[in-house]
């Protein structure tokens, strides 16, 4: 990897954090910027910048001459009109940024499946659900969305700039991270923890689709082998891909398996939906005092769990299952079996210290 220089913005997320260490791994000089940035990669080199702060931006970067931009962050708003607004711009600050430097040949950007599901206020609602497996040649829906407003940035860019890129579309990304906006994994393994603790019975929150239907994840470390692969694979360039582990699951299965690794009584689906944002909804003490019981590296709650996504994955009403044909077409044939993904980030929760 002579010559080649990543930047990932967003380094401390599931994604980020995750792409860094691959990418150390294979000998790239890497630098991650986020506004509080990760110090546990002493081999990453951090970069403190908003992306809001064009000028901060621009004084932050000065000396670093990326070849390689990995964009792995977004920030949520009241509204997804806001979520445009505020997320295209930071897409755009970046990247206009790091126009005058000339130096870099790829943008890698990852969205996700609200590509096809729609935004958040329409997340795949009665009415409007679209075909599964979902497949990249599905056209874009008739509805605001903050994935599209990032990929016209990166597009506009790249037809200046004359750089390639890539768009990757993971299902709901599995791997560990402290901070982070969207983490169902780590939601799962904190809930168990709780129930566990506590007497509680682990309860489905979800809806009946979700519950007896298809599904599938991302690893993160399947992911950022991808965003890897995509950007510096020849066929790959300026493409949308989705990237999956490559294996499906029912969590009518995948439910009990969690409970009977925490050792906790699994509830299935009941007949309605029970919000897991409700349930955890008093939990935040309860935590306290189990990180102080336990001598957890973190006590505070929301910095673990964020059950608001999880409702919102576990809820939909349909099954989700993604097509990974056209990667697996050009070449990327990594797979990662979805049960042993959580216990693998179980495993590093609780050597981490992160939970009991």
């Amino acid at each position: 990897m002579m010559n080649k220089v990543a930047l990932i913005v967003g380094a401390s997320g599931i994604t980020g954090s995750n792409l860094a260490e691959s990418l150390i791994s294979e000998g790239w000089e890497t630098y991650g910027l986020a506004r509080n940035p990760n110090t546990e990669n002493k081999e990453l080199k951090p970069i403190a910048a908003d992306l809001l702060d064009p000028e901060g931006l621009r004084s932050a970067l000065a000396a670093i001459r990326p070849t390689h931009v990995y964009i792995t962050t977004w920030m949520r708003n009241e509204t997804e009109a806001e979520n445009i607004r505020v997320n295209g711009l930071m897409v755009r600050n970046i990247l206009n940024v790091l126009s005058d430097k000339k130096s870099v040949e790829h943008v890698a950007l990852v969205t996700g499946l609200k590509h096809y599901l729609g935004p958040f206020e329409a997340y795949a609602v009665e009415g409007f659900l679209p075909e599964t497996p979902l497949r990249e040649e599905h056209p874009r829906l008739d509805l605001e969305n903050f994935y599209y407003a990032q990929e016209d940035e990166v597009f506009a860019a790249a037809e200046r700039d004359g750089f390639t890129w890539s768009i990757h579309r993971p299902h709901t990304v599995i791997g560990k991270a402290v901070g982070n906006a969207m983490n169902l994994g780590t939601t799962l393994a904190v809930y168990a923890s709780i129930c566990k603790e506590t007497g509680r019975k682990f309860i489905w929150p979800g809806s009946s689709a979700q519950w007896n239907g298809l599904s599938d994840v991302t690893d993160a470390r399947v992911l950022a082998g991808h965003l890897i692969w995509a950007s510096t694979t020849a066929a790959a360039r300026n493409q949308a891909f989705n990237v999956v582990n490559g294996d499906v699951f029912r969590w009518s299965r995948l439910w009990n398996r969690i409970a009977a690794y925490f050792g906790v009584e699994p509830v299935g689906f009941s007949g309605e939906i029970q919000p897991l944002e409700d349930e955890m909804a008093n939990d935040a003490a309860v935590w306290r005092q189990i990180a102080q019981k336990h001598g957890l590296k973190e006590a505070e709650i929301l910095r673990l769990a964020s059950a608001w996504h999880t409702d919102l994955d576990l809820g939909r009403p349909i099954e989700v299952m993604t097509d990974m044909s056209k990667s697996r077409k050009m070449g990327f044939k990594v797979f990662q079996d979805t049960e042993d993904t959580f216990y693998d980030l179980f495993e590093q929760l609780r050597t981490s210290g992160l939970i009991p």
